[in-house]
């Protein structure tokens, strides 16, 4: 049985929670969002808290899995979710046009990527690039997809936390 699924979501003051059959909408000071869920797991609203609730035993990863997702949706209509990214390499560049990102990342063409509605991006030296929405999704993986930091010398797209081990060169 989930044990994340059985704690509760609390509400913020200013968020507003509406359930209807089979869908949840979470709306706050930032924008609304809303998810479809199954007939598994049932939502009880008590007060300024979200109860979730499993149907059966085989329900219980569904359980924690929804609670989860509801739980990043109060977060992000309420604070929002920032992510950071780097170009290590030579030439490796990214400039902001509005709601795409072109990238120059060693290609012999450039990449063009495509926002999703309610996700800004901003780039603030050329090889910075900062992704703002309400929504946690994967736009950030998305763009690292593009050129994964490599294992040799390092050059790719990377999180700014994150740590690149570099491996050794063959020796002859």
């Amino acid at each position: 049985m989930s044990r994340i699924g059985n704690s509760p979501v609390k509400l913020p003051p200013k968020v507003e929670v509406t359930l209807a059959a089979g869908e949840i909408s979470v709306k706050g000071p930032l924008g609304t969002l809303s998810r479809k869920f199954g007939p598994d797991v049932t939502i009880e609203k008590n007060g300024e808290e979200l109860k979730f609730n499993a149907a059966n035993a085989e329900a219980g990863p569904l359980q924690g899995t929804l609670r989860a997702l509801v739980a990043n949706m109060v977060k992000g209509v309420t604070q929002g979710y920032e992510k950071r990214l780097t170009l290590v390499g030579v030439g490796y560049r990214a400039q902001a046009a509005g709601d795409k990102i072109n990238l120059s990342l060693g290609f012999s063409h450039p990449v063009v990527h495509q926002m999703p509605k309610g996700v800004k991006v901003e780039t603030p030296q050329q090889t910075e690039i900062i992704v703002k929405g309400i929504d946690k999704q994967q736009v950030a993986a998305e763009i690292r997809a593009y050129r994964p930091p490599e294992p040799y010398k390092g050059k790719g797209v990377r999180y700014v936390d994150e740590r690149v081990i570099i491996k050794e060169t063959k020796k002859k």
